[in-house]
């Protein structure tokens, strides 16, 4: 994609995972306070469920103990019991009920279940309380820094020259503010509270799990560096795939915009076929690249339970022979198994999360590339507002889209106050550049242009837009009614100031024959009025905002000639005491230009009124005779040469 005159694509600034992860952590870290008693309830909540399982053990230790009570004969204390069990022979019994807490003879104690159980009850209660205001809490800072990401990228892209939006498709830049801001909204709402959740859980119930037992402890870890191995493995491989995948999207995003603004133009032309297998490609390209991202990043899930089971496994059987030896008691291998399942369903989750945030990050790193990228020049402080008629010169102005590239070289042009300076040329000859540099949409590589004696790039820009009336060859209407449009030209104005500009701009007389009048609502795209009727009220617009400096940028191209003459008599009154600049091709319109400045490779080759040029036989004359009389190229044709006047030609 290129911009005017061959401009290149921005530069692209690519961030790596880690970066990007650590500036959407600066980002929440605004909200400070939110997230320290989002921390102190995660830690809560975790604590709490840790202490759970081993309370629960001793429930289990209570009711076996109750069970081997019975089997034991009553009257007798627990160290007689032993003894008896192991005279008997029974040396690995006599171990395990040595380590228990039994009373020979009595059952379950009911009493202690019951205060036991209420216990995890309430752990549990409070639990789940401290997790949903986490939660809580958790949504507002991710949605409240979303909110402001959305603010930063809205208020960057008007801050960003002109150069970025001639060289950005405008569906890559809508997926950028709209698909992205949304994934990265969702990623970090379906992360965040699982990924706090996972760690604090891990070092919590790796704390009790030490507590109980350090060699089932030992077992239990041992899966961790390979489920670190994997997870990172696969993180590292997905990750290109998830950039293409949200690249993907915003090229296909570009396509689609771009079939369906042009789709009349598409129809005209029988290329639906083309825009179709365009479509196909792109489809196809984002199928690819999301399934390889969602494939590749799937196996980490399954890899982490399958490492989770063999250390279930594992544990089970050397717990089993701890209780067996009167090393551990039942309780307690429950509890840790418990913790086990426990230890590795974080792990799990965080490798089943590792997707989104990989997704997540993407989208993050292509809103930053928004963010980082080179905003205009900054305005010029204590720049006082200057008032003046409204001359313009231009000294030595030299300009270049790309270096390699000339374009304007030493531009040279004063426009008085009152004057209509007319620009013609063949196209890329750089007459809408001259227009870009005098608005300072493009700031100039060399010389100075100046307005009323001050040079632009020491006035702030909006100071000179304001002075600035412009209508272009594509003229564009916002979504609202007629009067709303035409009003965006000074939102200050009165209704009859309104309709002033609206009969001035001959926009009155279509708009008197609409049902609703002025309160005609159109769309973007200015439907419900023709090409020539949007002309006119982008005129009516300009009219309103009585600028000290009037463009015109082939503003008559799409209206019928009637309505082209009744423009041009109310240009004349409108450009009285203005300074106007008109870009036209058809020479028709600028015959009564005060000056017309001829450009070819971004020079004034000629300069003169209409006479002038015609009798200097050259650049002008050319341009002049190739529209009205005959093609260039044909210096025998019987009417090269004739006067258009001769031929009814106005």
């Amino acid at each position: 994609m290129t911009g005017p005159m061959g401009a290149g694509p921005p530069g692209q600034r690519a961030k790596s995972f880690t970066p990007s992860v650590a500036r959407l952590l600066r980002r929440l870290g605004v909200h400070r306070i939110a997230l320290i008693v989002v921390a102190a309830s995660a830690i809560g909540s975790v604590v709490l469920t840790a202490l759970a399982p081993k309370i629960l053990g001793h429930a289990t230790d209570i009711i076996f103990a109750g069970v081997i009570g019975k089997t034991l004969p009553e009257g007798v204390s627990k160290q007689e019991a032993v003894q008896r069990l192991r005279e008997g022979g029974n040396g690995t019994y006599a171990d395990m009920v040595s380590s228990m807490d039994v009373r020979p003879g009595s059952g379950v104690d009911f009493p202690a279940l019951t205060h036991t159980m209420i216990t995890v009850l309430i752990l549990y209660l409070v639990a789940a309380l401290l997790a949903w205001l986490m939660s809580l809490l958790l949504n507002v800072v991710v949605q409240a820094t979303v909110r402001s990401l959305r603010r930063e990228v809205e208020d960057k892209i008007h801050r960003l020259p002109l150069r970025y939006f001639d060289t950005t498709p405008r569906g890559e830049l809508l997926s950028r503010v709209t698909n992205d801001i949304d994934n990265l909204s969702q990623s970090m709402q379906q992360t965040l509270q699982q990924l706090l959740n996972s760690v604090f859980m891990i070092i919590g119930i790796l704390v009790m799990m030490l507590v109980i037992s350090p060699l089932l402890s030992l077992i239990a870890l041992a899966t961790v560096p390979v489920a670190v191995v994997v997870t990172t493995m696969v993180a590292k491989r997905s990750k290109p795939h998830f950039l293409s995948q949200w690249k993907s999207t915003g090229q296909l995003d570009a396509e689609v915009e771009e079939a369906f603004t042009g789709h009349e133009v598409i129809k005209v032309f029988g290329r639906q076929a083309d825009v179709q297998q365009r479509f196909d490609t792109r489809n196809e390209a984002l199928y690819q690249s999301s399934w390889r991202a969602q494939f590749i990043s799937g196996i980490i899930m399954p890899a982490i339970m399958f490492l989770g089971n063999l250390n279930y496994v594992a544990i089970a059987v050397v717990g089993g022979l701890r209780v067996a030896s009167g090393s551990l008691s039942l309780g307690d291998v429950q509890a840790f198994i418990q913790y086990s399942r426990q230890f590795t369903q974080p792990l799990t989750q965080i490798g089943a999360m590792f997707n989104l945030m990989q997704s997540g990050v993407a989208s993050a790193e292509r809103i930053f590339e928004i963010l980082d990228e080179d905003v205009e020049t900054p305005d010029p402080t204590g720049t006082s507002v200057i008032d003046g008629p409204g001359e313009v010169v231009f000294d030595d102005v030299s300009f270049r889209y790309r270096p390699d590239r000339p374009l304007i070289d030493g531009l040279d042009l004063a426009a008085h106050p009152g004057a209509m300076i007319a620009i013609v040329g063949p196209t890329g000859a750089g007459k809408t550049t001259v227009v870009n540099l005098l608005m300072r949409f493009y700031d100039i590589d060399s010389g100075a242009i100046t307005v009323d004696g001050t040079e632009t790039r020491e006035m702030p820009r909006a100071q000179l837009r304001e002075r600035t009336g412009m209508v272009l060859q594509d003229s564009w209407l916002f979504g609202g009614t007629i009067r709303d449009n035409i009003a965006y030209g000074d939102p200050e104005a009165t209704e009859e100031e309104i309709l002033e500009a609206a009969r001035a701009g001959h926009v009155d007389h279509f708009v008197s024959i609409l049902p609703d009048g002025y309160d005609t609502v159109i769309d973007e795209e200015g439907g419900g009025v023709s090409a020539g009727e949007k002309q006119l009220i982008t005129i009516a617009r300009a009219f309103l905002a009585k600028p000290t400096i009037l463009i015109l940028d082939e503003a008559t191209s799409s209206v019928d000639t009637r309505t082209e003459l009744l423009i041009q008599k109310a240009m004349a009154t409108l450009r009285a005491d203005r300074t106007s600049f008109v870009i036209a091709h058809r020479l028709s319109t600028i015959r009564d230009a005060d000056v017309i400045l001829v450009m070819e490779n971004g020079a004034i080759v000629e300069q003169g009124n209409h006479d002038q040029l015609l009798a200097a036989q050259g650049a002008y004359h050319r341009l002049y005779n190739s529209q009205f009389v005959g093609p260039i190229g044909e210096p025998d044709s019987p009417e090269a040469g004739a006067d258009p006047a001769a031929v009814g030609v106005g």
